[in-house]
């Protein structure tokens, strides 16, 4: 009987300044906790030297004040962060506020939804169900402003994406793979699965708070028909799109 070794962090050189820690190759729950922590550990008690840390999925980048000594040295002090507990042990804390979100599922607003409810085994009704019992957290912002990867859904969403490119999915449409959803900023094309419609835009320049989403945020979705969907993009100004925002602590 073989048992699987968990993945050790590993520190790489990124450019000529800056630093990645890569905790793992493949997103996973564990790894994005991991990323969090690690985050937050240097974010709390700064290594000299540091400029700027940024985490994703799976890795967090740290920028270096200083030529290539310096990044040794940094190396060095990140090295001994990483030997000083298990990562892939962090707690995932509590999250600060959750979001309740409006999409208008399937049809002309998620052509891609039978497809993927096929996908995952389900029906259209129950992939609806299942997705809005859900409770999905950021899992980090990339690839457009405000942009946020959302997840991680049951192990059946472990869709891959389509195999040709959508040319244009608008501002506002849940897409959907590999257990992630997100919603997007702005009109893009797209290999992910377009499932769903909201007038929530996470990013608008001239919004007193451009980027809506913080790493960590929470997310439900609320199942509304495609007629009261039109509604609100009709009436949408501040781009929320009748998102609801709690504040949880």
């Amino acid at each position: 009987m073989s048992t699987s070794t968990p993945e050790q962090p590993v520190i790489l050189p990124l450019g000529l300044t800056s630093l990645i820690v890569r905790f793992g190759l493949t997103a996973r729950p564990e790894l994005t906790v991991a990323v969090r922590a690690f985050v937050a550990d240097l974010t709390s008690d700064p290594i000299a030297g540091v400029a700027q840390v940024a985490g994703s999925l799976t890795t967090v980048m740290v920028e270096v004040d200083g030529g290539s000594a310096a990044r040794a040295r940094v190396q060095e002090a990140l090295q001994k962060r990483l030997d000083a507990r298990d990562w892939s042990k962090a707690a995932r804390p509590d999250p600060l506020r959750r979001w309740t979100i409006p999409i208008a599922f399937g049809d002309a607003c998620g052509p891609d939804l039978t497809k993927a409810a096929g996908a995952a085994g389900l029906s259209d009704t129950d992939a609806v169900a299942e997705l809005c019992a859900q409770e999905v957290e950021v899992l980090t912002l990339g690839f457009a402003p405000g942009q946020a990867y959302l997840g991680f859904l049951p192990e059946r969403w472990d869709i891959p994406r389509m195999s040709a490119i959508n040319p244009s999915v608008p501002a506002g449409a849940l897409i959907l793979a590999i257990r992630q959803v997100i919603i997007f900023t702005n009109e893009n094309p797209t290999g992910w699965h377009h499932i769903g419609q909201s007038g929530f835009l996470p990013f608008a320049l001239d919004r007193a708070e451009p980027i809506l989403l913080r790493a960590g945020d929470v997310l439900r979705f609320e199942a509304v028909a495609s007629s009261e969907m039109a509604s609100i993009v009709a009436d949408n100004a501040d781009g929320l799109g009748r998102a609801k925002l709690e504040v949880l602590r």
